[in-house]
C-alpha cells in the first residue's frame, strides 16, 4: 500500500488520508476519490493530496476486518457489517464468552495492520452485548497476512463463541442445627432459586436435615436425579473431614477440591457423584450479592464445569469483597455494557402510487411476491431488532399480503397528507428502548439487507455519525438511519417530502455510507419502471437501470 502526498491528477481511486473542506463542500477522512472529486479538487486550486492507494497485495479495510471476524467468531456470536475497517462481535444468547486467548494473541501478534478486543475470557454476557471488535488500523491489510490469521483462526474450534446457559435442573439441601431459624433456611431457597433461574435452570427439589455426617449422607443419597446437587450447610466448612464433604464421600461421592481463591466465596467445595457435579456451598451463598459460587455455578450451566485447576486459577481478578479501598459506585450511576444498537426498520407502505393510475405498485405481483415484500423481507433478513410496517392505501390488502411476516402493522388514516404522515405514524409506534429508525420506502425493492447492516454498523451518535445515509455513484439514497435525537423534528415534518430535508440542518452529524448497489436509487413509481422491474425479476436477472430517487 502506497501512503503519502499524490498529485491529484494520479490520485483517482485513491482513499483520502484526512478531511478536506472546500467551501460548503467537505470530503471526509477515508474517501475513495473519484473522477468528478478530482475535478473538484481541481476548481479548489488543489494541486496535492495526502491518500492512501492499494496495490492487488492489499484487503481494503473493512474486506479485512470482515475476513477477519467471520474466521474468529464461532457459535452464538453474530458479526456485524464492516464500516472504517471496524467490524463488531455481539452475543447472540445469554452465556459465558468462551476465548482461546493463546490464539488471539498470536493474531494480534501477527502483524500491526489489525488488531482485535475483546472481553475477558468467561465474561457473563447477555443477548446484543458487544464481545469484541476488530479493527484494521491502516486503510488496508497485507493479503497474505490476512489469510494467515484465517488459517490460525480455523485451526481447530473457533477462538470466539458464547456458551449458552443449560437449562439445568438443580437439587437442594440444607442442614440445621438446634435453634436455627426456618426464614434462613427459606431466604436461602429464594435465593438459590433465583440465581438458578437467572441461567435458565429450575430448582426441583429442596430438603432439610439435622447438621450430622450420617444423616446427610442418607439425604444425599435419597435426593432426586438432577444436573446440579448443592448442599448448604447450618455451620461453615472448615476442613475436607467436616461434615459435608464427609457425607459426601460417605454417600458414594468424590471431594475434588475444598476452597478457592475468591473473596467472598472461600470456603466452596467442589464434588462428584454419580458423574454429576456435588457444591458444598459458602455461606455467601445465602446472599444474593456477587460470589465464588457464582463464577462456578455460571460454567457448569454454560457446560465447561471448572477442574480442580481452574478453580485454582480464579484468584486473579478474585477479590470481590467490598472494601475501604474500594468505593462502591455513586448511586445511580453504572458503567453500561456496549451492546449492539437497537434500531427499528420502519417500511412505509401507505402511498397511493398515484402515478401508477388504478394500479397499487406496492401489491403488484413480482416473481410470485407482492412487490412491497421485497422491501420487508430485506429489513427482516438485516440486523434491525423489529421491523414496523405503515399501511395507508389499501392499507387492509397490504396487511393481508404481508400476514405471514414477524411485522407489526400501523395504519396511516390520514396517508392522503404524504410522506411525512407516514412517518409520524411510524414513530408514534417505535419501542421506547429503541435507539434509532431505519427508514425504508415500500417501492424500492433493489435495497439489500446487507446496506440496511452497513448504516447500522456506521451508526455512532458518540462518534457524530447519528445520521446515516448510503451513497453510490456520488449519489445519496436510501434506505435513511436516523438517531431517536431526530425522533421530535422528523414528527413535526409536513407534506410528501420525507425527513431528508433535514439533513441540510444537521450536516455535522451526518455519515455518509458507500455501498456498492445501484438498488438504494432505484424507486419502482410509474407503469414502465413496473413493467420493466417484473419482466427482469420474473427472469432472475439484475435490474442495470436504476432511476434516482
Amino acid at each position: 500500500m502506497f501512503f503519502g502526498p499524490l498529485p491529484v491528477s494520479d490520485a483517482e481511486g485513491a482513499i483520502l488520508a484526512h478531511s478536506l473542506r472546500l467551501g460548503s463542500v467537505v470530503f471526509k477522512k477515508g474517501r475513495r476519490l473519484s473522477a468528478d472529486d478530482l475535478e473538484t479538487l481541481c476548481d479548489a486550486d488543489i494541486t496535492e493530496v495526502i491518500a492512501a492507494k492499494l496495490s492487488d497485495a492489499d484487503i481494503g479495510e473493512d474486506a479485512a476486518a470482515t475476513r477477519i471476524a467471520a474466521a474468529t467468531a464461532g457459535g452464538s456470536v453474530q458479526v456485524a457489517a464492516a464500516f472504517t475497517g471496524r467490524v463488531n462481535l455481539f452475543a447472540e444468547t445469554h452465556g459465558l464468552l468462551h476465548i482461546d486467548a493463546a490464539r488471539i494473541d498470536a493474531i494480534n501478534m501477527m502483524d500491526e495492520s489489525f488488531t482485535i478486543a475483546t472481553l475477558p475470557d468467561l465474561t457473563p454476557v447477555e443477548p446484543g452485548q458487544m464481545l469484541a471488535t476488530v479493527k484494521i488500523i491502516p486503510f488496508a491489510a497485507p493479503a497474505a497476512v490476512v489469510e494467515q490469521a484465517e488459517r490460525l483462526a480455523g485451526d481447530g474450534a473457533p477462538p470466539l463463541a458464547v456458551r449458552p446457559y443449560r437449562p439445568l435442573s438443580v437439587a437442594l439441601i440444607q442442614t440445621r442445627l438446634p435453634g436455627g431459624k426456618d426464614s434462613v433456611l427459606d431466604k436461602t431457597v429464594t435465593v438459590t432459586r433465583d440465581r438458578v433461574e437467572a441461567l435458565g435452570g429450575s430448582l426441583i427439589h429442596e430438603s432439610r436435615c439435622a447438621h450430622d455426617q450420617a444423616v446427610l449422607a442418607e439425604r444425599i443419597a435419597e435426593a432426586p436425579t438432577a444436573d446440579l446437587l448443592l448442599i448448604a450447610g447450618a455451620s461453615a466448612i472448615t476442613d475436607r473431614r467436616d461434615v459435608l464433604p464427609a457425607a459426601i464421600e460417605r454417600a458414594g461421592g468424590m471431594v475434588e477440591h475444598f476452597g478457592m481463591p475468591v473473596d467472598p466465596g472461600n470456603l466452596l467445595l467442589l464434588a462428584r457423584r454419580d458423574g454429576k457435579p456435588v457444591l458444598g456451598l459458602p455461606g455467601c451463598a445465602r446472599s444474593p450479592k456477587l460470589n465464588g459460587f457464582d463464577w462456578v455455578l455460571q460454567r457448569i450451566a454454560a457446560g465447561i464445569p471448572p477442574s480442580r485447576t481452574d478453580v485454582m486459577r480464579m484468584g486473579v481478578g478474585g477479590l470481590l469483597a467490598e472494601i475501604p479501598t474500594r468505593p462502591l459506585p455513586r448511586a445511580g450511576v453504572s458503567a453500561e455494557t456496549p451492546r449492539a444498537p437497537r434500531v427499528t426498520a420502519l417500511v412505509l407502505a401507505a402511498g397511493r402510487s398515484s402515478r401508477m393510475g388504478s394500479t397499487n405498485k406496492l401489491l403488484a405481483e413480482v416473481n410470485g411476491a407482492p412487490l412491497v415484500a421485497r422491501a420487508v423481507d430485506a429489513a427482516l433478513a438485516s440486523q434491525a431488532a423489529n421491523v414496523i410496517v405503515v399501511t395507508g392505501h389499501q392499507g387492509e390488502s397490504v396487511a393481508r399480503a404481508l400476514a405471514d411476516r414477524p411485522v407489526t402493522f400501523v395504519h396511516n388514516p390520514g396517508y392522503a397528507e404524504g410522506l411525512s404522515s407516514s412517518l409520524r405514524a411510524g414513530l408514534a409506534a417505535v419501542p421506547s428502548e429503541t435507539d434509532a429508525v431505519v427508514v425504508c420506502l415500500g417501492d424500492m425493492p433493489r435495497v439489500a439487507s446487507a446496506v440496511i447492516d452497513r448504516l447500522i454498523a456506521a451508526y455512532s451518535p458518540l462518534e457524530g455519525r447519528a445520521i446515516c445515509i448510503p451513497t453510490t455513484l456520488g449519489k445519496q439514497g436510501n434506505p435513511v438511519l436516523w438517531d431517536r435525537a431526530f425522533f421530535a423534528e422528523m414528527t413535526g415534518l409536513t407534506g410528501d417530502a420525507g425527513a431528508k430535508r433535514l439533513i441540510g440542518q444537521h450536516a455535522d452529524r451526518l455519515c455518509e455510507v458507500p455501498v456498492e448497489d445501484a438498488g438504494i436509487l432505484y424507486d419502482v413509481d410509474t407503469p414502465d419502471l413496473l413493467a420493466r422491474f417484473t419482466e427482469v425479476a420474473n427472469r432472475g436477472l439484475a435490474d442495470s437501470g436504476p432511476t434516482a430517487k
